[in-house]
């Protein structure tokens, strides 16, 4: 496996741990009932797309990788 796949995988699991941690932060704000606007809940949902999004791109790009033989 080379090094940029491999820096990837890192940037993969990562991402996903991020994503985790912004997901279980929204939870406990929504279950807090502390938020009654929604605003902190929208912010941490919106930050939890973005994170995902941004893994899923990783994941799109070493498979692409992997099937060139990279």
């Amino acid at each position: 496996m080379g090094g940029v796949n491999s820096f990837l995988i890192v940037l993969i699991v990562l991402g996903a741990l991020a994503t985790a941690a912004v997901l279980v932060r929204g939870l406990f704000v929504l279950a807090s009932g502390k938020d009654i606007g929604g605003r902190k809940s929208n912010q941490l949902m919106f930050a939890r797309v973005g994170l995902q999004a941004l893994t899923v791109l990783f994941v799109i790009l070493l498979l692409l990788l992997m099937r060139q033989g990279g």
